[in-house]
């Protein structure tokens, strides 16, 4: 959890509860709040001038949702969608600075999980300037992974289909079900009941 339930609660956030492929905010709108995942998972994608999407990254349980943008006059360059039933904390940008002026620890926290999202997304864009399918979506699963507390191998269920890793990496479906069989064999992930693991 990034910022705990009961102080967002004190500060004046509110529960939301969202349906699968609601819209929690467009791309070009003006950010608000403050969103913090509660329960479920959320989906932040763009969509190409052709209209394909763009899965930039799916977010769960205890993540906040592009809340850098709080920090500067910019509008959304993505859409927050809900990938499943999702409840979110909702803080509204006033009181979320408060927060973080009143609660320093918790400023430096997010200083500390921006500056790690920030390297862990030039790491996965590296990655996806490669011309090798396989480096394109190791980058994409480890940067999936990097949500995750647990380290170990094998330890994290990649939540994304292969259609979504084909729209993560820019590969072709069939691109990605052959790399994806190589990768297994050479160990870097394990498939459980279609599932990946890494």
């Amino acid at each position: 959890m990034l910022i705990e339930e009961n102080l967002l609660l004190s500060y004046g956030a509110q529960l939301e509860n969202f349906k699968p492929s609601h819209i929690i905010f467009e791309e070009s709108s003006v950010p608000k709040y403050y969103y913090q995942i509660v329960k479920g998972r959320i989906k932040l994608n763009h969509y190409n001038e052709d209209g394909k999407e763009l899965i930039l990254a799916i977010l769960n349980k205890g993540l906040s949702v592009c809340e850098l943008l709080l920090f500067i006059d910019e509008t959304y360059p993505v859409n927050a969608i809900a990938f499943e039933e999702t409840t979110v904390l909702k803080l509204s940008k006033s009181s979320f600075v408060k927060l973080l002026d009143e609660n320093q620890e918790i400023s430096r926290d997010i200083n500390k999980f921006l500056s790690e999202r920030l390297y862990q997304k030039y790491i996965m864009l590296e990655n996806n300037a490669s011309l090798r399918p396989d480096v394109r979506i190791k980058g994409a699963l480890n940067y999936q992974k990097s949500f995750s507390d647990d380290e170990s191998k094998f330890s994290f269920e990649v939540p994304l289909t292969r259609q979504q890793i084909a729209s993560i990496t820019a590969l072709r479906v069939e691109t990605v079900i052959r790399t994806i069989k190589k990768l297994e064999k050479e160990d870097f992930l394990k498939i459980i009941n279609r599932k990946i693991y890494i």
